[in-house]
C-alpha cells in the first residue's frame, strides 16, 4: 500500500461511519414523516427525539473528517467535483442546515401548526440530504466528474447511477434507522411501538434490497468501470452485504432486535466497502487515479499523524457518547408513556 492508499483507505473510513452513523440519523426522518397526525404519531416522535437528539450534531463530525481529508490529501480532484457537483452538494448542505433547524425549533414551536410545520421540515430534509449525497457518489462512480474542466452541472448528476445511488441511500438510510428505533422501543417497554416500527422496518428492508440488486442492471450499461468491480473484485462484499441484510430481516422476525442492529450494521458497511472496493485505484472513475491524485507526500504524512491523533482524542469520546445516548433512564420512559 502507497502513502496515497494509506490516506484514501483513511478517508473511506470516513464515508462508512459517517453512512453508519449519520445514516441511522437521517434514516429517522423517514419514520417521523409517516408516523401520522400529531396524536397518533407523538410517542413514535418522542422516540425519534430521544434517540438522535443526543448525536444528531455529533454525526457531522465524519462529513467534515471527510471534506477536510480529500480537499487536503487531494485537492485537484475535490476542486473538480464541487465544480462539477455544486449544484447536489449545495442541497445536500440546505437540507443538513434545514434539518438540524427544524429540529431545534420543533421542540419549542408555541403552537401546534408550526410544530408540525418544523416536523415536515426536518422530516422532508432528512430524505433529500442523503439522497444528493447519494447522487454525488453515483456521479464520482460512473465518471461524469472530469478533472480538466467542469463536467455538465444537470446531467452529471441527473442520471442513472446517480439517481439510483441517491434512491439505494434514502433506503439505507430509512432501514438502518428502523433497525435501531425498532431496538429502542423494545427496550423501552413499548410493545404496540415495536411491532409498528418492525412492520415498517421489514417493508423498507425487502424494498431497498430489491433495489440495491435490480440497480445493478442499469449500472451495468451506465457505469462499465463500477459495474467490472463490483461483479469481480467487490462480489463478496455484495454477497456478505446480502447475506447480513437478509439475516437482519430475519431477526426481525424473530425479534432479536439486538442481534439485529449488528446484522444491519453489517450490511449498510459490507455495500459501501463494495462500493470503494469496486472503484478503487480510480479516485474519480475514468479520470484520475489515487496515486496520480494525491498531494505531497509530507502532507499525507502530516494527515495521517492527524488521524492517529484524532483516533486517540476523538473517537473515544464520540464513543462514550453514543453508549450514553443508548442508555434508557425512567425519566424518558415516563415521556414515551406519556406521549402514548
Amino acid at each position: 500500500m502507497t502513502l496515497a492508499d494509506a490516506v484514501a483507505a483513511a478517508l473511506f473510513v470516513g464515508v462508512i461511519a459517517y453512512a453508519l452513523f449519520g445514516g441511522a440519523d437521517f434514516g429517522s426522518g423517514f419514520f417521523d414523516l409517516t408516523a401520522g397526525g400529531a396524536r397518533k404519531g407523538a410517542q413514535l416522535r418522542t422516540l425519534v427525539d430521544h434517540s438522535i437528539g443526543p448525536v444528531w450534531e455529533a454525526n457531522h463530525v465524519w462529513l467534515i473528517y471527510i471534506l477536510v481529508m480529500w480537499w487536503t490529501g487531494f485537492p485537484e480532484s475535490f476542486a473538480a467535483a464541487m465544480n462539477t457537483l455544486i449544484i447536489p452538494m449545495l442541497l445536500a448542505l440546505l437540507g443538513i442546515v434545514l434539518r438540524g433547524a427544524a429540529f431545534a425549533f420543533r421542540k419549542y414551536a408555541p403552537t401546534i401548526g408550526q410544530a408540525r410545520l418544523y416536523g415536515t421540515i426536518f422530516a422532508g430534509s432528512s430524505l433529500i440530504t442523503p439522497f444528493f449525497l447519494g447522487a454525488v457518489a453515483g456521479a464520482i462512480a460512473s465518471g461524469r466528474v472530469p478533472i480538466d474542466r467542469r463536467g455538465d452541472l444537470w446531467s452529471s448528476w441527473l442520471n442513472p447511477t446517480s439517481v439510483l445511488g441517491g434512491v439505494i441511500a434514502v433506503g439505507t438510510c430509512a432501514f438502518l434507522a428502523g433497525v435501531f428505533l425498532t431496538a429502542d422501543a423494545e427496550r423501552s417497554g413499548l410493545p404496540k411501538l415495536t411491532e409498528t416500527l418492525r412492520l415498517r422496518t421489514m417493508l423498507v428492508g425487502v424494498v431497498t434490497g430489491v433495489v440495491v440488486f435490480a440497480a445493478l442492471v442499469p449500472i451495468h450499461r451506465d457505469a462499465t468501470t463500477l459495474a467490472h468491480g463490483l461483479e469481480h473484485r467487490a462480489a463478496p462484499l455484495i454477497v456478505v452485504s446480502g447475506l447480513a441484510g437478509a439475516a437482519t430481516l430475519g431477526c426481525l422476525v424473530t425479534r432479536r432486535y439486538r442481534i439485529g442492529r449488528v446484522a444491519a450494521v453489517v450490511a449498510v458497511a459490507s455495500v459501501i466497502t463494495g462500493w470503494g472496493v469496486a472503484q478503487y485505484p480510480w479516485l474519480l472513475v475514468d479520470q484520475v487515479r489515487i496515486e496520480d491524485g494525491a498531494g505531497a507526500d509530507a502532507t499525507l504524512v502530516g494527515l495521517l499523524v492527524v488521524v492517529g491523533l484524532a483516533a486517540v482524542l476523538v473517537v473515544p469520546p464520540l464513543a462514550y457518547l453514543f453508549y450514553l445516548s443508548q442508555e434508557a433512564d425512567a425519566e424518558v420512559e415516563a415521556e414515551l408513556e406519556d406521549a402514548g
